[in-house]
Parts: C-alpha cells; sequence; structure tokens
C-alpha cells in the first residue's frame, strides 16, 4: 500500500515528516502528549482534547482496534492524532474496526512513522506549542503562533438535557453540568443507583436547582478555564446550595468561582500514572489525568488543599467543607487507568445522603 507523506511542523519551526492515515487534509491544533500505555480509545473520545493534536508516547498504538463500548463520547475531539506506529491488524474479540478506519470516518487527521520520542521532548523542554499537519511543510510559522482554542466548552457540551437510570428507583438524583462530560462519569454514577440528568452548559443555576437534585456534578471539559465567565458566575450562585463534586475543568472553574486563580502548565498532566497524595492521610494514589491549566495553590479561597501532585506539587483536590462541595484536579472515573481514587464517588453519595438526612 502507497504511503503519502505528510509533514508536521511545530511552531519553533521544527518538522517532522510522517505518513499519512485516517483522514486526508490539513489542520492546525494545539500540539499535547499524553503518556498512557493503554487507553487510546478513550482519548481519542475525550471531548477534553478538544482543538489539540495528541501524540501518543507508547510507540505501538491501535493493537486492539476500535471497540465502541469503550467510547468516552459519541465522537473523537481531537483535532489530529500521532503516533510511532499504527497496527494494521488488531486483535481483540470485541474490535469493530482498525484505528485507521475509525479515523477516515470521523474525518480526523492520522500520522505515523514520527518520532515520538523526539517531539515528546520537545514539548517537554520548550513547553506546549502549536503545531500544522499539512501536504507541505510550512515555511512562515506566524500566523500558526496566533491559533488558540476557542468556544471550547459551548463546542462539546450537549444541547438538551439527557437522562439515564431509573428515576423511581433511584437513592438519588444528580445533575451533571456537562462542561465536556466523559461517558465513564454517567456510568459510575449509574453504578451507585443515581439517577442522572445530564444538562447542558448553558444552562444557569436557576434551572439546574428547579430540577431539585440531591447533589450536582461538575465534569471535566476543555479549553482555558478563564474563557467562560458566564458558567463561573452561575457556579457563585449554586455555592452552599446543594453537595457538589467537581472534577478537571469542573474543578478549576469552581476554584475561580471561590476567587481562586488559574494558570496554563509548561506541558500539563496526560497519562494514566500521576501519582497525588492525600493530605489529610499522606497516602499516595496513582491518578489519570488530562489538562493543561492548574489552580494556583497561592490562591485557593474558602476551602483546604486535599490532594497535591507528588511530582510538581501542582494542586490536585480542595476541599470547601462548610459549603459541602469537593473538587479534584484528576480523574476518580478512571477510565482508562487506576481504579485507585474511584473511592471518590462515593465520598459524594455520603454528603448526599447526608444532606437528605437534615433536608
Amino acid at each position: 500500500m502507497k504511503k503519502n507523506k505528510v509533514y508536521l511542523t511545530l511552531q519553533n519551526g521544527k518538522v517532522f515528516q510522517g505518513f499519512r492515515f485516517g483522514a486526508e487534509g490539513d489542520t492546525v491544533g494545539e500540539l499535547v502528549f499524553t503518556t498512557g500505555m493503554t487507553g487510546y480509545i478513550e482519548t481519542l473520545t475525550d471531548p477534553s482534547y478538544y482543538g489539540q493534536i495528541v501524540t501518543q508516547t507508547f510507540p505501538l498504538i491501535g493493537n486492539y482496534g476500535i471497540i465502541p463500548e469503550d467510547f468516552e463520547s459519541e465522537k473523537p475531539w481531537v483535532s489530529a492524532y500521532v503516533v510511532r506506529e499504527k497496527c494494521e491488524i488488531p486483535s481483540n474479540f470485541r474490535c469493530r474496526e482498525t484505528l485507521d478506519e475509525y479515523l477516515k470516518k470521523a474525518g480526523v487527521i492520522g500520522v505515523c512513522g514520527i518520532d515520538t520520542r523526539e517531539l515528546t521532548k520537545i514539548v517537554r523542554e520548550t513547553g506546549v506549542m502549536n503545531a500544522c499537519i499539512s501536504s507541505k511543510p510550512l515555511k512562515d510559522t506566524e500566523e500558526l503562533k496566533k491559533y488558540r482554542i476557542k468556544n471550547a466548552v459551548p463546542t462539546v457540551t450537549c444541547q438538551s438535557v439527557k437522562e439515564y437510570g431509573d428515576k423511581a428507583s433511584a437513592r438519588f438524583k444528580v445533575a451533571v453540568w456537562d462542561f465536556g462530560c466523559k461517558n465513564n462519569i454517567i456510568r459510575e454514577l449509574l453504578k451507585r443507583d443515581c439517577y442522572v440528568l445530564q444538562v447542558p452548559a448553558f444552562y444557569t443555576a436557576e434551572q439546574i436547582l428547579a430540577l431539585d437534585p440531591d447533589g450536582i456534578m461538575l465534569t471535566n471539559g476543555p479549553g482555558d478555564p478563564e474563557d467562560n465567565p458566564e458558567l463561573i458566575a452561575e457556579l457563585k450562585k449554586l455555592a452552599g446550595k446543594k453537595p457538589i463534586f467537581g472534577i478537571c475543568l469542573g474543578h478549576q472553574l469552581f476554584a475561580l468561582a471561590m476567587g481562586g486563580k488559574t494558570a496554563k502548565m509548561k506541558y500539563g498532566h496526560r497519562g494514566a500514572n500521576q501519582p497525588v497524595k492525600r493530605l489529610a492521610t499522606g497516602r499516595v494514589y496513582i491518578s489519570s489525568q488530562n489538562h493543561g491549566y492548574e489552580v494556583l495553590s497561592s490562591t485557593v479561597k474558602n476551602g483546604r488543599i486535599s490532594f497535591i501532585n507528588v511530582n510538581d506539587n501542582t494542586c490536585e483536590g480542595v476541599s470547601y467543607d462548610e459549603i459541602d462541595a469537593f473538587t479534584v484536579q484528576f480523574h476518580p472515573e478512571a477510565c482508562s487507568g487506576p481504579h485507585d481514587v474511584n473511592l471518590l464517588f462515593d465520598k459524594f453519595m455520603t454528603n448526599m445522603q447526608k444532606e437528605k438526612s437534615h433536608a
């Protein structure tokens, strides 16, 4: 089979030559890397990767094909996908198609044959940067440097309320405020006998409270948290009204609503092997993460830092005990990834039960 050459041009002028797979065409995005050895299906379909060209550090991708049951949303959100080597003949009893076939149908550009180790080292040393995938090397990178992910949350959120679970027999009713929700958040709530209402990001605090939920989940999502002033304003109105559990972007948005600040990281945390320490006990958990922004520890207000990253001491969680809310930067739904911090969903159940008992 003929291989079509393609070029990955970084905003610093560095050019990598590779080969096309998936969809045809050119694209621009923010270049990031993820270190997961498995979980490429979940990576592709995670809405938090909207607007990004994702590089897998693991050298062989696609060996178990595409398995729809493992999707984190209905489609891939990456701008493009870069791998060292793609597997042509996957082997898994649940496999429905190859990685190449899936990306073709979804309209996502793939690039293989690139030295992803060198590419990752550049991003680690220089920081996240923009990149372009094209049939010819990009000679002038000035316009490329101006690229910025925009309208991220409005693009990936659901457009109407979605219901999950048995309303009549459920223990709790949970409003999941969808900023780019991963399916496994819904799955974890359903495992715990919740009736789930997934609501769009453009809903107001008043609309969410009108649903009379027992608790509110703030989900993951893409982009710069500070790009969402309307959401932050609505979150301020929800504080203290119902038990709240925030994950990833939800963690960042709630910190901003409480008076804290966020900042862009050099290259972020993306992978399934990030150690986080629970400050109350000193215990370390291995977590799955995908974020390029952090809550600045020194700015946390009206709460206490509950988790930190063992590698760089960045804030990984905040507890707001007086208003029955807690948030974490990592992904306790852990798909794919370790299940160490899955217990936080149980904590959320406990908080909702206490609230119901006092009502």
